[in-house]
């Protein structure tokens, strides 16, 4: 099998060295070039013709979103940012997933040595994936995926006394590589009387409050990064924060979100599969399950169990995916009631819910 052909793009030097360093150690990956800049790299993906490219967000002479959006008109290619931590980072990197970037890793601290095993393993992981991933072309980040006639207007919702019985349905949602942006599109298409909705994220500390954020402002419905204790009303989502587990629990008739920082599960923090058990447990068949697109198999067992307690479970198809490996090892497990296509799938949920 080829190997995989990554070209890395850094003002950084030194960051430059570092990636090349960390992606060597897996013998699929070939890094064959790096650039300092915008204008380089646009010389050097023309003579290299890389697979995977990694992006700084901030450069000199033309800044990463600049050129990603330029790139993904003219020449779409799968890319990885490597961004900071900082507010403007996040809400940078943020923007680049709505360009059409794959996915981010978090800059590696050059002064921190301890562990860099870990930052080179997610590195690699991500470049893989990214590798095979559906790169979108001239991605607007406003409703690129959506097929208006595939779902309901808000309009056509059930409302009345048809929600009125729904109160108690929870709608959990879990999605990695490529969930960012097919979330926030789901959320969009959804009414501002929906289920709540619990939502896991692959996603690092910090960047989840800023994408709550960020889906609040577009989204009818209120969105905000959980806190442990957080009651669970229709009209509102939770996002599990970065760094921490979030599970369902339930006392009396009253759901609330607990927070933890419990060791990985599927060498994820927060675990879907985490989220899916506590709402098979504490739902059961009162929720509805949905697997979007992601890399591994995190949230699979965690389906199956919600099916198996009665939920009805939604995947991704894979046409539609960015990443068809949560959803595929979901369905190949036999914890998914129906595979549609992201435009499909907000319509499903209101359609299941107005069932209930």
């Amino acid at each position: 099998m080829a190997k995989i052909r990554v070209l890395t793009v850094d003002d950084s030097a030194l960051m430059r060295q570092v990636l090349t360093s960390l992606l060597s150690r897996d013998p699929d990956i070939d890094v064959v070039g790096s650039a300092p800049d915008p204008y380089v790299a646009r010389e050097k993906i023309k003579a290299l013709n890389p697979d995977v490219l990694t992006l700084d967000v901030e450069m000199p002479k033309m800044d990463g979103l600049t050129f990603l959006e330029k790139l993904m008109r003219g020449h779409p290619m799968p890319v990885i940012m490597v961004s900071t931590l900082t507010e403007a980072g996040c809400e940078t990197t943020l923007r680049a997933l709505e360009l059409g970037a794959v996915d981010f890793i978090t800059k590696p601290k050059l002064d921190v040595q301890r562990g860099m095993e870990e930052v080179a393993r997610e590195l690699i992981d991500k470049v893989k994936a990214a590798a095979v991933a559906n790169v979108r072309r001239e991605a607007s980040g406003v409703g690129h995926m959506m097929n208006p006639l595939a779902h309901p207007s808000p309009s056509s919702f059930p409302s009345g006394s048809a929600m009125l019985k729904t109160t108690d349905t929870i709608i959990a949602i879990g999605s990695s590589t490529g969930g960012t942006e097919a979330v926030r599109e789901i959320l969009m298409a959804l009414p501002a009387h929906t289920p709540p909705i619990l939502i896991t994220q692959h996603m690092p500390p910090r960047f989840t409050k800023t994408w709550a954020d960020r889906l609040n402002s577009l989204c009818r419905l209120s969105v905000k990064e959980a806190a442990d204790g957080d009651s669970v009303l229709p009209g509102h989502a939770l996002v599990a924060p970065g760094g921490y587990h979030m599970a369902l629990d339930r006392n009396g008739a009253r759901y609330m979100v607990r927070v933890n920082q419990d060791p990985p599960v599927n060498r994820h923090r927060p675990s879907v599969d985490v989220l899916f058990d506590s709402v098979a447990r504490y739902a059961g068949r009162n929720s509805i399950g949905v697997i979007l697109t992601g890399m591994g198999g995190d949230g699979a067992k965690g389906m199956l169990a919600m099916k198996q307690a009665g939920a009805r479970t939604i995947a991704q198809d894979e046409a539609t995916c960015v990443v068809f490996g949560m959803p595929k090892e979901a369905i190949k497990l036999g914890g998914v009631d129906k595979v549609l296509s992201l435009g499909e799938i907000a319509g499903a949920v209101m359609e299941l819910v107005g069932r209930t």
